[in-house]
């Protein structure tokens, strides 16, 4: 398949891009190399496609400890500064209370309960707390 459409990235996430958000599913644990391939394959997309969002699905991760933590909020952060947005869905309710519990915020990362409502976020424009209207973005 063309990158256009799918990838695997580092053997082990797959990455479908749908129009322009990035839709990246996690299913049991991400490790230091996949983790940084991840990272820096989704920078290159982003920048080189124009990708507008990154969904990261976590419905298929049991279990959450800081790494992923970090990883996720790494993620956000660079596709913020790429101009895109990133929601992360699937969330078990007993992955959220050990985010809570290990104390960690993920800043610039929104969260939707399934695949569909994320989506639907990234659809909706965006709108910028500073000047109260909304932010436009380049073509």
């Amino acid at each position: 398949m063309s990158e256009e459409f799918s990838r695997t990235v580092a053997g082990h996430v797959p990455v479908l891009r749908l129009g322009d958000i990035l839709l990246v599913t996690l299913q049991g644990d991400l490790y230091d190399s996949a983790a940084q391939q991840l990272q820096q394959d989704l920078s290159e997309t982003i920048a080189r496609s124009r990708v507008t969002g990154v969904v990261i699905d976590i419905s298929g991760v049991e279990m959450v400890d800081s790494f992923l933590g970090r990883v996720l909020a790494e993620i956000a952060a660079q596709t913020e500064l790429l101009a895109a947005r990133t929601v992360v869905a699937g969330m078990r309710p007993a992955v959220a209370i050990t985010l809570v519990e290990l104390g960690l915020t993920l800043p610039g990362l929104r969260t939707a309960l399934t695949t569909e409502v994320a989506m639907e976020l990234l659809a909706q424009p965006v709108v910028s707390s500073r000047s109260g209207g909304r932010r436009q973005e380049s073509p």
